[in-house]
């Protein structure tokens, strides 16, 4: 695994830990259990830059690995 994309799980897994904690303290903070919307839509904007360097590494990694001629499908 090379440093590059150890980097990006690393971010990606941080980004979404901190969504997670995000939404959850919402439902600590007053009032209880009411999702602020802001609350909302930085947690969707994070779970989508989590994703899209994940998908965006993937698409790249397989494409390498079938361009140079080893096919890597089960």
């Amino acid at each position: 695994m090379s440093s590059k994309h150890t980097i990006q799980q690393l971010t990606a897994s941080f980004t979404v830990c901190f969504g997670v904690a995000l939404i959850t303290a919402a439902f600590f903070v007053p009032p209880m259990g009411v999702i602020d919307p802001t609350v909302l839509t930085a947690f969707g904007e994070l779970l989508t830059f989590a994703g899209s360097l994940i998908g965006i590494d993937s698409h790249y990694r397989f494409k390498h690995r079938t361009d140079a001629g080893t096919d890597t499908s089960p």
